[in-house]
């Protein structure tokens, strides 16, 4: 039998005030140590670049401090990672990080309300180019779970050059890769980990965003997922996805959804809501959120399913429907070329059949 993957461990500051008042410039391998994702380093410039600098965000508890590069919509003080890539009178940043307080919106989310496209770059994996919330040509791509967003700060790149600059990044650290995947999503997350303000974003095609003050989301010890989920009635793994984290979300006196976070080796990820039926904050029928997404009404066992994705070849998929024992489904999914329209579907329909033969669930009975 192998030994297994150790998890991911990584340097965190004391307090919010011991925060670098300005984010210091720090190589991509050194930053590593640094951050609860795996940082990406290109390979390659387009042509006329020629610098790279990278800086960090390091991680401290929650607290507002006047420091350069910090949150300005919550007090949470997660890690990040910054490249410039400048040269020929054109240039542009990245920004890297876990994008851990709410499910990725469409797996884009700073090109929201953009008409986004997907390319692919290898490895099943996709990025997304468009226009981010400053109206900057932009991209974004999740790689081994780490949201890597660009933008362009000077001077045009084309389409193609910004598909090859994704495709020609490359782990900095590459035995940090595995360990990271290995490590389950609530011990990653900061929002998990820390007494952080929650915020309220869109999740995905389809409205749901979760309000309310504190911390609210009570997750799972890992090492009591399994008996956890046997207790709900809910599977284990999906496909060639497996649980990896849970927990569940209530308004201080009862729990109103439970979340089941689901990775792939590779990093793709479901998210599965659930809730007794009109006991949480789905509502049916859902309604479309500001996003360009192709909307389909299907039949799933005589019920309706509510499908909305941006792309039929990549995702990312957005899918709600009703369990005849009483309780609302919600699931999410990554983009990637293995994740496209149909097999989405297929997930939906392998996770229905399984809970109606599991029956009602403890929490949502």
């Amino acid at each position: 039998m192998s030994n297994p993957v150790p998890h991911w461990n990584w340097h965190v500051l004391d307090s919010a005030a011991a925060l670098d008042p300005v984010p210091p410039v720090i190589t991509e391998e050194a930053a590593q140590d640094w951050c609860n994702f795996v940082v990406w380093q290109p390979s390659e410039l387009p042509d006329g670049c020629h610098t790279s600098t990278g800086t960090i965000r390091r991680e401290a508890p929650p607290g507002r401090v006047e420091a350069e590069g910090r949150s300005p919509w919550s007090d949470a003080n997660p890690a990040g990672y910054r490249t410039e890539i400048s040269g020929g009178g054109r240039r542009l940043r990245l920004k890297q990080f876990l994008y851990d307080w709410a499910f990725p919106a469409a797996d884009h989310p700073c090109l929201w309300g953009s008409e986004a496209r997907a390319h692919e770059i290898g490895g099943g994996r996709v990025v997304w180019l468009g226009t981010d919330y400053l109206s900057h040509r932009a991209a974004s791509a999740r790689m081994a779970r780490t949201t890597v967003e660009l933008s362009v700060l000077e001077g045009e790149f084309t389409d193609d050059e910004l598909v090859a600059l994704y495709a020609a990044l490359r782990p900095a650290v590459p035995e940090a890769v595995a360990r990271v995947l290995a490590t389950p999503f609530s011990e990653l997350s900061y929002w998990a980990r820390r007494p952080a303000e929650t915020v309220s974003v869109p999740t995905g095609a389809y409205s749901f965003h979760r309000r309310g003050p504190g911390h609210e989301g009570d997750w799972v010890a890992p090492g009591e997922l399994t008996a956890f989920l046997t207790g709900q009635g809910l599977p284990v793994s999906i496909g060639g996805h497996r649980a990896d984290s849970a927990a569940t979300f209530g308004d201080g006196t009862a729990v109103r959804e439970l979340d089941v976070v689901y990775t792939s080796p590779s990093g793709g990820e479901l998210r599965l809501t659930a809730q007794r039926t009109g006991g949480g904050r789905l509502e049916f029928p859902p309604q479309r959120d500001k996003h360009p997404a192709t909307e389909e009404l299907l039949d799933l066992g005589g019920r309706p399913l509510y499908l909305a994705y941006r792309d039929a070849a990549a995702g990312a998929c957005d899918a709600w429907w009703q369990h005849p024992d009483g309780y609302d489904l919600r699931l999410l999914g990554s983009s990637g070329t293995d994740l496209g329209r149909d097999a989405f579907v297929a997930l939906v329909t392998e996770l229905d059949t399984r809970l109606r033969l599991r029956g009602r669930a403890g929490t949502l009975g």
